[in-house]
């Protein structure tokens, strides 16, 4: 199995304030803690080469297990293994196995094209100039960008930006893509051609993992 997660919770604390200025100052000395339980014990499996997507309303708790499963966060308690890596643990050496793209957070630079910021990450990803070239060249020409990516990011439309950051993600050739509301205020043409693009690379084996109100 690709990716174990086991009985995994997440819980915040923070504190009650006071809705009058009495209260509020009274709360600074004797704070009341509020626990938010975004996970409850959840547990799944997924194999090699599955496209999963976690459905749900927002609060639901998708977007905190894909952050958990990143590493970008540590679980309350619970187990998780992803590739024989426990991800916030394992982070440098797991990051370099996987993708991402959040539809809320860019990987690109706002002021410089995206080749160039392509070029920045065959640096990070030690990308051999061979393997940069070839995957570039074939997912420039499946998502149908290959004049945007000579434009300054913030000239870029939110559908051309989007397919952009998924090139940015599948660059270093990850096994597994986490993918967190792909597709948000997108086009339903921008959209197509996303979910075209992610079964093509399923198909080759990349195991997606996304969530989405869609």
């Amino acid at each position: 199995m690709l990716i174990s997660v086991k009985n995994l919770t997440k819980v915040y604390k923070t504190y009650q304030r006071g809705n009058s200025f009495k209260e509020t100052l009274k709360s600074l000395f004797f704070r009341k803690p509020i626990y938010i339980h975004a996970l409850k014990g959840i547990s799944f499996g997924i194999d090699k080469g599955e496209l999963v997507g976690f459905l749900g309303p927002n609060g639901a708790g998708k977007s905190t297990t894909l952050k958990i499963l990143t590493g970008i966060l540590y679980p309350t308690s619970g187990a998780v293994e992803v590739m024989g890596y426990t991800p916030w643990r394992d982070r440098k050496k797991y990051v370099a196995k996987i993708g991402a793209v959040f539809g809320q957070k860019s990987q690109l630079i706002w002021d410089i094209p995206p080749i160039d910021a392509f070029y920045l990450n065959k640096a990070i990803y030690a990308i051999p100039d061979r393997v940069f070239k070839q995957t570039m060249e074939n997912m420039v020409e499946l998502l149908d960008v290959k004049d945007q990516i000579r434009k300054p990011t913030r000239q870029l439309s939110l559908g051309e930006r989007m397919k952009c950051e998924f090139i940015m993600a599948m660059l270093h050739q990850p096994e597994i893509v986490f993918l967190d509301e792909p597709t948000i205020g997108l086009d339903v043409i921008a959209k197509d051609k996303i979910r075209e693009f992610i079964r093509e690379m399923n198909k080759k084996g990349v195991t997606f993992i996304l969530t989405t109100h869609d």
